[in-house]
């Protein structure tokens, strides 16, 4: 009776040690995260991230305790011992591909793996190429030895399970099981204490790494998966009253947009989006020279936005921000569900009620996280994507290449029925950052060849407008030249991190007034903003676009130099001419500041983030 009844607790011990072996593989990966931490700080992340790893193991425990429950009322007829076995092994696979995917993807998302990879399930071959820069054969080495691993720790430390023993009532073995069954309660909330254990339990320190490596992935993917879209809003910091109060402080201008850059009221529009574009690469931003000459070159000419920052992280998100003027989520994207993007203003619908033809250019599949449903709803007539180009010009793993996407657009503009709004993505910066040119940069490491991809596709959109320029629609045309989201190479930049989030923003084309070439508007401004800005210099309204603000009119009193909030998994920045602060949801604090930001600054996130995400919901 002993041996058999040491099952459950041999069982749990089992995915214990498991999860802090798996914890401990995560720590030594990113071992370089930890430089210069404070001492105890590992020890931290154990001890700390033991609440969750039990958590994680109870909910685990929960259905081999009740077929042994099971088996103890049946007897040897049950295949009690098989069924655990089998159960086992699949959980340890699932365990082992998430510890080991969830590796590579902290490396370049700066986040512990939750719901946000399934959001590209129905397009495999973009989650393959995506990956396409990540150590493969290590991984699958380490996924391997993990499964290995758990072999050998259930061999030693549940083993076989004794048959119950002869004269031992099958009501009595039921009632221990139902014992061990009902125990599991407790490690499954954390504990005793009144609210049930959540991430912020597992935050110790003031280095975010630290915190993240304490979290246990297993359970943060089934949490996030739980909480994602559900109400009630997690980011309450105030009164909704007095959130929605200082989040309209932002969109009060002191008067009326003066500032005309266009020579007419209805001229083409070529929107072009890049991919992954980084402040930190542009020249006329303060980034490394000689990387993007094209769109150095263009600021002497057009009119260059120096303190625009991206709303997200991710290319969805940015899509929604540009094209609806819509802030993103912290946890989730709005584009995943139809219902909501359905509600949302969007640019070309605007443009078509005023008698633009409208069409989207991509190189790549446009179900890729669900971007076809939103674009289809705002109003594209015509979509050119992967399956439109001929397979001989499909030679990067995503799609067709800039040059390729570039080069059809030269072709068909031409054609393209007058006033136009016509929207482009690129996507060669994208990883793999596989590229069609001579290197320029040397180096084999991340960083080089994604220089290398911004510089190719910087070299191909200047060869486009070069051409563009002999067109007959360039001359009352308006080019909008924007990044979709920042990188964080060069650098290895921190995934909070204001340099991460600052892009590049120009217009340029035969549609601007002589007097404005060479402007710089120094405001600080988000993605979201472009919208309304775009649509006041066409003299339309932007009412319907309550999230977005003109960057030319006058800024609002409580933000004269304008503001910014970007957010990213589980937090937010701020960016004003004063300095940057972002903030932890989790932790419920600040992570670092640059400048002098105010107190009022990071009220006005929280209260941005709260109101923002009531939206969302209300959708």
């Amino acid at each position: 009776m002993k041996n058999r009844f040491a099952f459950q607790p041999r069982y749990f011990l089992f995915w214990l040690f498991y999860f802090v072996l798996a914890k401990a593989l995560f720590v030594v990966y990113h071992g370089g995260r930890l430089s210069g931490a404070a001492a105890g700080t590992v020890a931290g992340i154990f001890g700390y991230g033991l609440r969750l790893d039990a958590a994680a193991t109870a909910y685990l425990c929960a259905l081999p305790f009740l077929l042994f429950i099971i088996g103890s009322l049946f007897g040897p007829r049950f295949p009690f011992e098989r069924l655990v076995r089998f159960f086992t092994a699949v959980l340890v696979g699932v365990t082992a591909l998430l510890t080991v995917a969830d590796l590579e993807l902290y490396r370049a998302w700066g986040f512990r793996l939750d719901a946000t990879p399934l959001q590209y399930l129905n397009t495999p071959q973009e989650m393959v190429a995506s990956a396409g820069s990540a150590p493969v054969a290590l991984l699958l080495a380490l996924w391997l030895g993990l499964l290995a691993l758990g072999w050998l720790l259930y061999g030693r430390v549940v083993g076989r399970v004794p048959a119950l023993p002869p004269g031992f009532g099958k009501s009595r073995a039921t009632v221990a099981g139902l014992l061990y069954l009902a125990l599991l309660v407790v490690p499954m909330r954390g504990g005793l204490q009144q609210i049930p254990v959540n991430q912020s339990d597992v935050y110790f320190s003031d280095r975010p790494f630290a915190n993240h490596a304490a979290i246990n992935v297993p359970w943060n993917v089934v949490s996030s998966l739980r909480l994602q879209n559900a109400g009630p809003n997690p980011y309450q910091f105030l009164p909704d009253s007095a959130a929605t109060r200082l989040t309209r402080q932002l969109y009060t201008p002191t008067g009326p947009d003066t500032v005309a850059l266009l020579r007419t009221a209805r001229p083409n529009v070529l929107f072009i989006i890049l991919e992954s574009f980084t402040g930190k690469l542009v020249g006329h931003l303060g980034g490394e020279p000689g990387v993007t000459p094209t769109l150095d070159s263009l600021s002497q000419v057009g009119v260059s936005f120096q303190n625009l920052y991206a709303a997200g992280d991710r290319s969805q998100k940015g899509l929604v921000a540009l094209l609806s003027g819509y802030p993103n989520q912290p946890t989730t994207s709005i584009i995943k569900s139809p219902r909501k993007t359905e509600r949302l203003p969007h640019l070309a619908q605007v443009l078509r009620a005023q008698g633009y033809s409208t069409a989207y250019y991509h190189g790549g599949e446009l179900a890729f996280a669900n971007m076809k449903s939103y674009l289809v709803t705002a109003g594209y007539e015509r979509f050119t994507e992967r399956a439109d180009f001929a397979r001989r010009d499909q030679n990067s793993k995503w799609g067709a290449h800039d040059h390729v996407l570039l080069a059809r657009m030269l072709q068909e503009l031409p054609r393209q029925r007058a006033p136009f709004f016509v929207t482009a993505f690129t996507l060669s910066s994208h990883e793999p950052f596989d590229v069609p040119m001579p290197t320029h940069f040397p180096g084999e490491a991340e960083a080089a060849r994604f220089r290398n991809s911004v510089y190719y596709t910087d070299h191909v959109l200047g060869q486009f407008l070069l051409q563009a320029r002999r067109q007959a629609w360039w001359n009352n045309t308006v080019v909008v030249l924007v990044a979709d989201h920042g990188h964080h190479q060069p650098g290895d930049t921190p995934n909070h991190a204001p340099e991460k989030f600052r892009i590049p923003l120009l217009l340029t084309g035969g549609a601007l007034r002589p007097g404005v070439q060479g402007r710089r508007i120094s405001t600080y401004g988000s993605q979201t903003d472009v919208a309304a800005t775009l649509l006041t210099q066409l003299r339309l309204p932007a009412t319907n676009f309550p999230w977005s603000r003109d960057l030319l009119a006058p800024a609002p009193p409580a933000w004269p130099g304008g503001a910014a909030f970007y957010c990213f998994t589980d937090g937010f920045g701020v960016a004003t001419p004063a300095g940057t602060v972002t903030f932890d949801n989790v932790a419920r604090r600040e992570i670092e500041h640059t400048g002098h930001p105010t107190k009022a600054q990071l009220q006005f996130g929280k209260a941005y983030e709260q109101a923002s995400f009531t939206d969302f919901l209300q959708k």
